[in-house]
């Protein structure tokens, strides 16, 4: 059997989803290894400089970012040419790995930041999904008529932002935000992403994501 990449994973995370999606859309398969966070095993700490999730372990070296394991995936493959995106979809994709995930989580994870007001904390937070949601209008996706880097590696944040008080989210000015995370999640490249898996052990059979395995003569 060929040796292929090794990604560790966490369903839920949203940085693991922008992983699997980037992986997903370029057809490359690797061994899939879902974790749980509160029980993380040695061969993931081996594996893990920053013991955190995705990490994707390659024959020469581990990526543990996920925006840098997309930009891998895609580089080997990239089909729906996400890839080819305006420079400023990196300011975005920057955008939300900063400011926006650190309202996100003050927000969502308000009792962990008493000194900090929520409300101010989701108003940060709205004022960059008001502007995705203004060039989201044009076209459908942030950059026009079908989706690029820049929509998988923030989708999975403003579904994760939407899930903290989904009543609330429903109700402001979005409506075009809203369509693009309502056909993001009700579409095939989410559902082929969030398939429920055991957790990895020593000696299970190996999980297989991305294209179907096929055992070698």
């Amino acid at each position: 059997m060929a040796d292929f990449p090794v990604l560790w994973s966490f369903r839920r995370c949203p940085y693991a989803m922008r992983a699997r999606l980037a992986i997903q859309s370029s057809g490359i398969q690797v061994e899939l290894r879902e974790i749980l966070l509160r029980d993380k095993p040695e061969q993931f700490l081996d594996t893990s400089p920053s013991a955190t999730v995705p990490a994707l372990a390659l024959p020469d070296r581990v990526l543990d970012e996920s925006l840098d394991i997309m930009v891998w995936a895609l580089k080997q493959n990239d089909p729906r040419g996400l890839l080819d995106m305006p420079a400023a979809g990196w300011k975005l994709i920057q955008e939300n790995d900063g400011p926006f995930k650190a309202a996100l989580d003050h927000t969502k994870y308000a009792v962990r930041y008493p000194d900090l007001d929520p409300r101010a904390e989701r108003a940060r937070a709205a004022a960059y999904l008001t502007a995705l949601d203004t060039r989201i209008a044009e076209d459908g996706w942030i950059f026009g008529r079908r989706p690029t880097l820049a929509d998988y590696a923030i989708l999975p944040f403003a579904r994760q932002f939407a899930n903290t008080d989904r009543c609330w989210f429903d109700v402001q000015p979005w409506a075009a935000l809203r369509d693009w995370l309502d056909r993001f999640i009700q579409g095939p490249e989410f559902s082929g992403i969030m398939a429920k898996h055991a957790p990895w052990a020593q000696g299970n059979a190996p999980v297989w994501f991305g294209t179907r395995h096929v055992e070698e003569p």
